[in-house]
């Protein structure tokens, strides 16, 4: 060959190019949204070789057969925690996205009639397609609008934008209803806007809905029905219904909200955090520029299993929660043996366990130990949850039995002097993390860092929120 001569490339048909794009972007969804498995290549013939894709669970429940363009993919995960039905439910969500872009890019008359297809960021139509694939079908006689992915759209141009030099907060309840269940008058005997991104340009549009207090209430066809109370709005729709899984305590009414039917939540936080709730929790959270799936009634269950008393489980997951979205770190260590762990982890003048022996008494001038030993003998069920949010922001962890009697608060745990520090993924983790990898020997840790991540260890780290 001679320098700088171009060697053409082989013609290859549109569906084939096209075809190795979105394999490829397929691939590459699959390994951002489920860090924990491994994908693997099979050597065997598929017959979706026509663009049809399927994703369909196997014998195994740890693995994920993937079909498309002629190729076989497995998506395995350990087998001690198989696939959950919300990450099965999201890969197809996934696959549903890329199959109807890759139908409708060869198409012309679907390109011309679906542009919105190709709006937006791809991982927020990942997001819509969970909750309603209808809008990736491509039938003719329903071509409908994916609400869920123009909301976060429209949530997304909020976080770039300010109101009067302040962030912007917002929500949005998008009924899965034509009607508000609750509403005075029937949608249809008045014009509706609908819920698009014309409606920012009004100035007040914002100011209108906050997020927290107050959110936009859509119609299933997109139409802007009113602009309600959430927490009137869930107490009416959801009477007599409990959230199933804790939630933290502002987003308590957001989550309540969607039990009365198939309605979503979406909220952009004060924090620019995009937050989604729906079937009664939060589904997904965007932070740090990444979507989090978040699969929070497996999780909990997995927690609640670990502890072993579900009223302390549930105690302590709350407050995990709460101070999650107040962006503050804490480490809660439940002992399943503390007789046998606890001096191996807890020196002895953090333990509230063991009475002050040595120290001044005098009441003028107590000491720290003598200050937080008024909560000897307390239980962290018994105690106001804003206590027990504040005692957990100390610097060191809250250590309890299995029954959340308070062994010690703000205590610095011990580890093998000797130990490295602790190593995930090929990262170097801090002192939080060092902590609850040693705890973890012990009973179940949840870890709560101040970016928001909750983490769970119990003998290693199990999962992530």
């Amino acid at each position: 060959m001679i320098e700088g001569t171009i060697v053409p490339m082989p013609n290859l048909p549109p569906s084939l190019a096209v075809g190795a794009l979105y394999d490829g972007l397929l691939q590459t969804a699959l390994r951002q949204f489920f860090e924990r498995a491994t994908f693997e290549t099979e050597a065997v013939p598929s017959p979706s070789s026509d663009g049809r894709l399927a994703i369909e669970p196997t014998e195994d429940p740890g693995a994920l057969a993937v079909r498309w363009f002629g190729k076989r993919y497995v998506l395995r995960v350990p087998g001690q925690r198989p696939f959950t039905a919300h990450e099965v439910r999201f890969a197809r969500a996934i696959g549903a996205v890329l199959s109807a872009r890759y139908r409708a890019i060869l198409d012309p008359k679907l390109v011309a009639e679906r542009g919105d297809l190709f709006r937006g960021a791809m991982e927020d139509r990942y997001v819509g397609a969970f909750f309603d694939q209808a809008p990736y079908l491509l039938r003719q006689s329903a071509v409908t609008t994916d609400r869920i992915a123009l909301a976060i759209e429209m949530m997304r141009v909020a976080a770039l934008s300010t109101y009067e030099n302040q962030p912007i907060s917002t929500g949005v309840l998008l009924l899965g209803s034509s009607e508000d269940p609750l509403g005075a008058y029937p949608a249809a005997e008045r014009d509706r806007p609908h819920y698009t991104g014309a409606l920012t340009s009004i100035k007040s549009f914002y100011r209108l809905a906050d997020g927290l207090r107050t959110v936009f209430l859509v119609s299933r066809d997109g139409r802007l029905l009113d602009i309600v109370d959430v927490e009137r709005w869930a107490g009416q729709a959801a009477e007599g219904r409990v959230l199933g899984v804790p939630c933290a305590e502002t987003y308590q009414p957001h989550a309540r909200a969607t039990l009365g039917g198939p309605h979503v939540c979406v909220v952009l936080s004060p924090r620019q955090e995009i937050k989604v709730f729906a079937e009664g929790a939060q589904a997904f959270t965007f932070r740090n520029a990444d979507w989090h799936l978040l699969d929070l009634q497996e999780k909990y269950a997995l927690w609640e299993s670990a502890v072993g008393t579900p009223d302390v489980a549930a105690r302590l997951f709350q407050t995990a929660l709460d101070l999650s979205d107040a962006r503050q770190g804490a480490l809660f260590v439940v002992l399943r043996r503390p007789l046998d762990s606890l001096p191996h982890l807890v020196a002895a003048a953090d333990r509230l366990d063991m009475e002050p022996v040595g120290q001044p008494s005098d009441p003028d001038t107590p000491s720290r130990r003598h200050l937080l030993h008024v909560l000897a003998g307390r239980s962290v069920t018994e105690l106001d949850p804003s206590v027990l949010a504040a005692l957990a922001t100390l610097d060191g962890a809250a250590v309890t039995d299995r029954d959340g009697a308070l062994l010690a608060v703000g205590a610095i745990l011990r580890h093998p002097p000797s130990s490295e520090p602790a190593t995930l993924d090929g990262m170097v983790e801090g002192a939080r993390t060092t902590a609850a990898l040693a705890a973890s020997r012990f009973g179940p840790v949840l870890k709560v860092s101040e970016d928001g991540m909750i983490s769970f260890y119990d003998a290693g780290r199990v999962w992530d929120i």
